[in-house]
């Protein structure tokens, strides 16, 4: 196997198991340190939230601390949390997704025209969910050929979907917000069990079925090892282009869920929803520990991340901060957990390139001779649909 393959090998996931005796990340002798492992980045972003937290509580009081003001955040949260859930299989597997906010738009008008309504009234509002699903899981699966089987860069494709999916949602809801004439579902999204949002239950239901399928399934460890390495995991017997395509499918699945959820929160179906959201989850993904070149990412991560990102909105408004003030903030925190990523992930804070004898643990920076190309994939096929002919590729 060429130098290209082997460098990259020690993309995939410190969670995943090892050798014998290897430390966490394939390391066989000291570990790159405890802030490095899954738990030690979680814990961070949990001590974040809880500083988030003490500001909001010192700044804002009792309007912070009040029960309906986390409700308001969690509600809040919900929403682009699931679409990060899908997000996060989908950047841990090399690729990404720019199309997320027009999936959920086009599938908010499509199950909000006035025929998918008439026929929720004749038989159940079911079918108004069923229908919003079955469009988002459609459009990921278009997705998932154009790039796995058409070998075209991820962002492209999905920057392509995202033009397409939104114009198609003007031109079918007439550039027109379509209203929601069903009561009954509105009154079941808007309710709550236990006084917990049905919004907020059905995230924790998505998030705990992602965390299963990720960490506890062959699809999880398969996601692992094309996001680490696509080529060796094309030699080890995995078909990456269907899995390629699978993980699209499940982030359109994802948006389908969440043009759900904003049509019981706005009560409106509309080619304007789901606005920038594709830059809200990624940025909730990456916050969460998960790494832009694939191969490495938590679902408790992206979910603090989101929690994070919400609740730091919150304690800007409660403080009548500007919108422009809060998206500064977002971004300075975008690099600094990026540029924190990368110091933790080669085992300090040391800003030196990494040299030719690096841990193996050591991801590989996008664009050096030893990196992933487009998405952090070096296969035929993958995410990033590598050339045939290419440095580090088999014939």
């Amino acid at each position: 196997m060429s130098g290209s393959t082997t460098a990259t090998t020690g993309g995939v996931d410190s969670t995943a198991p090892g050798p014998a005796g290897a430390a966490p990340g394939g390391q066989a002798g000291k570990g790159p340190g405890f802030m490095s492992g899954p738990v030690g980045r979680n814990l961070g972003l949990v001590v974040a939230l809880a500083i988030l937290c003490i500001v909001g509580v010192v700044t804002a009081g009792d309007r912070f601390a009040d029960v309906d003001n986390v409700l308001t955040i969690l509600r809040l949260a919900a929403v682009i949390g699931v679409v990060s859930i899908g997000m996060t299989f989908v950047i841990i597997g090399g690729g990404i997704d720019l199309s997320v906010g027009a999936l959920a738009a086009l599938a908010s008008v499509w199950a909000t025209t006035l025929a998918t309504q008439q026929m929720a009234e004749d038989t159940h509002w079911i079918v108004m969910v069923f229908t919003a699903i079955v469009v988002g899981t459609v459009a990921g699966l278009v997705n998932g050929v154009v790039i796995a089987y058409g070998k075209l860069a991820a962002f492209i494709a999905t920057l392509a979907m995202l033009a397409a999916a939104r114009g198609l949602a003007e031109i079918i809801a007439n550039r027109r917000t379509q209203i929601i004439q069903d009561r009954d579902f509105l009154a079941f999204f808007s309710g709550d069990v236990l006084g917990i949002p049905t919004l907020v239950i059905i995230f924790a239901l998505v998030a705990v079925a992602g965390w299963v399928l990720l960490n506890r399934t062959t699809f999880g460890r398969r996601t692992f090892a094309v996001g680490g390495n696509a080529e060796a995991a094309r030699l080890a017997g995995i078909r990456v282009q269907r899995h390629t395509v699978k993980l699209y499918v499940l982030s359109g699945i994802t948006c389908g869920i969440a043009a759900v959820m904003i049509m019981a929160r706005t009560t409106t179906g509309s080619s304007t929803h789901g606005t920038l959201w594709e830059l809200d989850a990624i940025a909730a993904v990456v916050i969460g520990g998960t790494l832009l070149i694939g191969g490495r990412g938590t679902i408790v991560g992206t979910v603090l991340g989101v929690l994070i990102f919400t609740t730091l909105g919150n304690v800007f408004t409660l403080n009548n901060l500007s919108s422009s003030a809060q998206a500064v903030a977002r971004g300075v925190i975008i690099v600094a957990a990026v540029l924190l990523q990368q110091r933790l992930a080669t085992g300090g804070f040391s800003f030196r390139r990494p040299t030719a004898g690096r841990s193996p643990g050591a991801p590989v920076a996008a664009g050096s001779p030893a990196g992933a190309v487009s998405g952090g994939t070096t296969a035929d096929g993958g995410p990033g649909g590598a050339r045939p002919g290419d440095p580090g590729t088999h014939p």
